[in-house]
């Protein structure tokens, strides 16, 4: 066997676990898979006849690529996560991939997400890669370019902020279908309270640039501003599972035109995101729920 099939062979062998490090660094499954392929590309290039442990080796690669993504983000001043719905899960076809799970238990709701993206790109990774991967500080120290004990205190900062906003998305449907359900019915009653009463106090509605375009605003901010913005609206608007999760959708000319992302912690609505561009609609696993 060559050289080349051989690190092609072991690469496919890791690619299942750096696509979960790179989804937790990064909260995006196509950036995701765009670090990856940029750790292949750098394995390509690499001597590694003297490297002992490849999966490691790997795992730095792919952390190197996702710190870069997330300070070319921060320098851009971009919204990373934007506008939210849960993101389809695929998985190997004979259903075997081991992190299959643990990114389906991510994509369910958005809150630990939510935090993540309130760190530094530097905290991020350390909490990430120690906590979640349990790789030692000292193999991450040179990543983000700090000692083993700045490192350690970068996780210890970022996991304070994890702890002290835990709060665990509500991952039974039938929960996430009875607050979608009430929203809807509040919303198209004109129920300004009851909004308020499913509504999280810090709430945010954000909507893509389709949306925008079509006279949502992109960005509020709290539960009246929420709520006064879903007051008397939503009349067509149906329950849906959208990338197995409960949202909602408007349905015009027999095509999705606008789909409601919920995140919902507690009972409690504590993010919603509008899409309706017409390609991201598309890939959108989408099915309109029955009474």
């Amino acid at each position: 066997m060559d050289e080349h099939k051989w690190l092609a062979e072991r690469f496919e062998a890791n690619r299942a676990h750096l696509r979960a490090v790179a989804y937790r660094m990064l909260g995006s499954l196509s950036e995701a898979d765009d670090a990856v392929q940029e750790s292949w590309l750098r394995l390509s290039r690499s001597n590694t006849s003297g490297v002992e442990n490849l999966g490691g080796w790997l795992t730095t690669v792919v952390a190197r690529v996702c710190l870069d993504m997330l300070r070319s983000r921060e320098s851009r001043r971009e919204e990373p996560l934007g506008v939210h719905v849960p993101e389809p899960i695929v998985s190997r076809e004979d259903g075997t991939d081991p992190e299959h799970e643990a990114l389906l238990a991510d994509s369910v709701g958005l809150a630990l997400r939510v935090v993540l993206e309130t760190l530094a790109p530097a905290e991020r990774l350390a909490f990430v890669l120690h906590d979640m991967f349990a790789v030692p500080f000292d193999e991450i120290a040179p990543i983000v370019g700090r000692s083993s004990i700045a490192a350690r205190q970068l996780a210890s900062r970022a996991r304070r902020r994890v702890q002290a906003t835990a709060t665990v998305p509500d991952a039974d449907l039938a929960r996430q279908r009875k607050v979608v359900d009430a929203f809807l019915a509040a919303s198209r009653d004109g129920d300004f309270d009851a909004l308020l009463a499913l509504l999280d106090p810090d709430v945010v509605l954000r909507a893509d640039r389709a949306a925008v375009h079509a006279g949502a605003s992109r960005e509020v901010r709290g539960a009246a501003a929420v709520a006064d913005t879903f007051s008397g609206r939503a009349r067509v608007a149906q329950p849906a599972l959208v990338n197995g999760a409960v949202g909602a959708v408007w349905v015009a000319g027999g095509r999705p035109r606008v789909v409601f992302g919920f995140t919902i912690t507690r009972g409690k609505i504590v993010e919603i995101g509008l899409v309706a561009d017409p390609a991201r609609l598309r890939q959108i696993d989408l099915a309109v729920l029955n009474d």
